[in-house]
């Protein structure tokens, strides 16, 4: 499971820039200025969750189920969030109407709260061996 957290870490952060790129360098020329704050929203928590995930791999202290907990959590919300805001800006560009899939983005946002909470409690409850 911690080759899995660090692989996932790594094509998070490396999807983050690639992404963020674009949005730097290519979306300003097809979307308005809010649509472009939106979607490097998206890819600034997706990069914050990247560095989860590298947490976790490297981390000793958690248990297999636990991490399936927070691997689930982190990757459903940033499917959610992420993905969702990188959609909805792009929607109108390809002439889509995505806009009912607007309460995907909160939903998401509350999966991530969900892991960094569980994340602090499991650091909190975890026995010291020292």
């Amino acid at each position: 499971m911690k080759k899995t957290f660090l692989l996932a870490g790594a094509v998070l952060g490396l999807l983050a820039v690639l992404l963020g790129a674009f949005g730097a360098h290519g979306l300003e020329k097809i979307v308005d200025k809010d649509a472009v704050e939106s979607f490097e929203t998206g890819v600034r928590y997706q990069m914050y969750h990247a560095f989860f995930f590298l947490f976790v791999g490297i981390w000793d202290g958690i248990g297999i189920k636990k991490q399936r907990l927070l691997f689930w959590l982190v990757l459903m919300g940033i499917i959610l969030f992420s993905c969702s805001i990188y959609l909805l800006v792009l929607g109108p560009v390809l002439s889509w109407d995505l806009k009912i899939i607007a309460f995907l983005t909160p939903l998401g946002g509350t999966l991530l709260i969900g892991a960094w909470f569980f994340l602090g409690y499991f650091i909190l409850t975890k026995k010291s061996t020292k």
